[in-house]
C-alpha cells in the first residue's frame, strides 16, 4: 500500500458525502437553508460546503433523540453489538477513502490518517464486544428479608461534542459506548473537520443504525446547538472532548438539569527523562508524544524534563530527528508533518516560541513560520526553557518540543531522590493532569514516580498511552470521567437496585 492518495480520489471522496444535516435518518438542509465552507489547511482551498445548524435544528434533532430512546434502549444487545461490528469492518474496507477525507480537511499525512482510521476503527470493535457483557449483581441482605437486584440501563439522550484533531477516533470512541449502552445521541462533531464525521454517519447508517439513533446537527455557532441540548431537560448526559474553557462552561450548564458529565479536556504533559533512561528509547518515545498529529494532541509532551546527565546526548539526537522530518501538503508521498488546522494555529505556536525565546530559551531547530501558502509551521526544538515562559503554562498544540533541564550536573551524576523530588514538583506543577511520560531503567524509580505524578495516565517507557482498551482520562482540570476500556461503557450506564422480599417458607 502506498502513502499517498491523488488529490483527484480524495475530492471525489468529498463529493460523495452527504453535507446536510442528519435526523431521524434522513439528511436535509439547516433550517435556515446556511452553509459554512470547510477548507484544506494545507494549501486554503475550498473543500465543501456543510449545512449550518441552528438551535432550532438542535431542538429537532434533540427531540428526535428523546423520541427513539424508549425503542432504542429494549433492542437485544446482542443486535446493538452486531451493529458496531458491521461498522468497524465497513471503516476497514474503506480505510483510504477515510484517511484521504480526513488528510484534507485536517491535514495529517495520509499515512498518519491511515492510522487513526486503524485505531478509530477499533473503538468499534472493543464496544461491539461490551455490550453483551453489560451485568448487574444480586445478593440477599443480611437479615435475609429481602432481595437486593441491581441492574445497569442507559442513561438516555446523549449529547457529543467532538474536536477537530481526531476527527475519526473521537467520534467513534463516543458514538461506541453510547451504541453499545442503548443510548439515543444528538451529535456535533467540530466545525473545522465535519466531513469525516459525516463520513461515519454514512457508514453507521450502512451498518443498520436505526433511524433516529443518531443525530447530527453540524454548525458554526456551537454555543447555540449544543447550548439547547444542554439547557433543554431532554439530555441526560454530555460527553466532551476539548478545552479546559468549554468544559466548564458545559459543566456549568449540565448542572441546571443535572446531566451526567464525561470530560475529555486539556493537557500539558511531563516527559521525564531520568539518568538511567535509555536515551534512544526515550528519542523514540518522545518523537511520537510530542509529533503525534503535529502535536496537536491533548496527550502531546509539552514540558520534557531532561536529566542534566544525559542533556547533551538527548538534545542532540532530538534535534537531529525533528530538524530532518519533512514538512509538507499531507496528501504528498513523503510528507512525515503535515500543516496546522488554522491560521490561528500558527500564530498561537508562533507567539509562545517568542515568548520562550524572548525569556532565553535557544532555539536549536525551526522557530521560523515559513512563507507560502498553508498553515505550516515547523518542528522546533528550544532548550533553556524558562520555567515562567508561556509554554510552560499553556498547551501548545504544535510542533514545539520544549527541554527543561533538572538534576545534578555533570555526566556521570547519579540521579538521587532529591532529583525525583524536584522533576516530580516541576511536573506537578499545572493544573492540568491528563498523561505523564516517564523513561527510566529502574523498574521502582518508574513505580515512585507514576504515584508521584498527579495524571490519569502514565507512559512508563513509551510515549503512546491512547488504546481502546484502556481508560482514557485525567485528572485535576483535565476532565472526570474515562473513555475506552471497561469503564467507558460504564459512563452511558445508571445504575438501577431493586429490593424483592423473600417469600418465608
Amino acid at each position: 500500500m502506498t502513502a499517498t492518495i491523488s488529490p483527484t480520489a480524495a475530492a471525489q471522496a468529498i463529493s460523495r458525502i452527504h453535507t446536510d444535516l442528519f435526523i431521524d435518518g434522513r439528511w436535509s438542509p439547516a433550517a435556515s437553508g446556511a452553509t459554512f465552507t470547510v477548507e484544506n489547511p494545507a494549501t486554503g482551498e475550498a473543500l465543501a460546503e456543510v449545512a449550518d445548524g441552528s438551535a432550532d435544528d438542535a431542538r429537532r434533532a434533540l427531540q428526535t433523540a428523546a423520541d427513539h430512546q424508549a425503542a432504542w434502549a429494549a433492542t437485544s444487545p446482542r443486535s446493538r453489538s452486531e451493529i458496531l461490528y458491521r461498522a468497524y469492518q465497513l471503516i476497514i474496507d474503506r480505510a483510504d477513502e477515510i484517511a484521504s477525507v480526513m488528510t484534507a480537511e485536517m491535514g495529517k499525512p495520509f499515512a498518519e490518517a491511515r492510522g487513526e482510521v486503524a485505531y478509530g476503527a477499533e473503538f468499534f470493535r472493543w464496544f461491539a464486544e461490551e455490550a453483551v457483557r453489560i451485568g448487574g449483581d444480586h445478593t440477599i441482605t443480611g437479615d435475609g428479608a429481602n432481595r437486593v437486584v441491581v441492574s445497569k440501563q442507559p442513561v438516555g439522550p446523549c449529547v457529543l461534542v467532538t474536536p477537530w484533531n481526531f476527527p475519526l477516533a473521537m467520534g467513534t470512541r463516543k458514538i461506541g459506548p453510547a451504541v453499545a449502552a442503548g443510548c439515543t445521541m444528538v451529535f456535533k462533531p467540530a466545525e473545522l473537520t465535519p466531513l469525516t464525521a459525516l463520513l461515519l454517519t454514512e457508514i453507521l447508517a450502512e451498518a443498520g443504525l436505526p433511524d433516529g439513533v443518531l443525530n447530527v446537527v453540524t454548525t458554526s455557532d456551537p454555543s447555540a446547538v449544543v447550548g439547547e441540548w444542554m439547557t433543554s431537560g431532554k439530555a441526560r448526559k454530555v460527553s466532551f472532548t476539548g478545552s479546559t474553557e468549554v468544559g466548564k462552561i458545559l459543566l456549568g450548564q449540565a448542572a441546571g438539569t443535572v446531566m451526567r458529565t464525561s470530560m475529555e479536556l486539556g493537557g500539558n504533559a511531563p516527559f521525564i527523562v531520568c539518568a538511567d533512561a535509555d536515551v534512544d528509547r526515550a528519542i523514540e518515545g518522545v518523537m511520537v508524544a510530542k509529533m503525534r498529529n503535529m502535536g496537536q494532541a491533548c496527550t502531546a509532551a509539552n514540558r520534557i524534563f531532561v536529566h542534566r546527565a544525559v542533556l547533551d546526548e538527548f538534545t542532540e539526537k532530538l534535534s537531529a530527528r525533528m530538524g530532518g522530518l519533512v514538512v509538507g501538503d499531507g496528501s504528498h508521498d513523503g510528507t512525515q508533518v503535515g500543516p496546522l488546522v488554522e491560521e490561528k494555529a500558527v500564530d498561537k505556536v508562533t507567539a509562545l516560541v517568542s515568548d520562550a525565546v524572548e525569556r532565553g530559551a535557544q532555539i536549536v531547530c525551526g522557530g521560523e513560520r515559513p512563507d507560502g501558502a498553508g498553515h505550516f509551521y515547523p518542528p522546533t526544538v528550544l532548550t533553556d526553557v524558562d520555567p515562567a515562559a508561556d509554554l510552560m503554562h499553556t498547551e501548545i498544540f504544535g510542533p514545539v518540543a520544549a527541554i527543561i533541564p533538572f538534576g545534578s550536573d555533570g555526566a556521570g551524576a547519579a540521579a538521587g531522590s532529591s532529583d525525583d523530588d524536584e522533576v516530580v514538583r516541576l511536573a506537578n506543577d499545572t493544573p492540568w493532569g491528563l498523561v505523564g511520560y516517564l523513561f527510566t531503567r529502574d523498574i521502582d524509580r518508574a513505580d515512585r514516580l507514576s504515584t508521584q505524578l498527579e495524571v490519569g495516565m502514565v507512559g512508563v517507557n513509551t510515549g503512546l498511552v491512547s488504546n481502546p482498551a484502556a481508560p482514557f482520562g485525567g485528572v485535576k482540570q483535565s476532565g472526570l470521567g474515562r473513555e475506552g476500556g471497561r469503564l467507558g461503557i460504564e459512563e452511558f450506564l445508571d445504575v438501577k437496585y431493586i429490593a424483592r422480599p423473600i417469600p418465608t417458607p
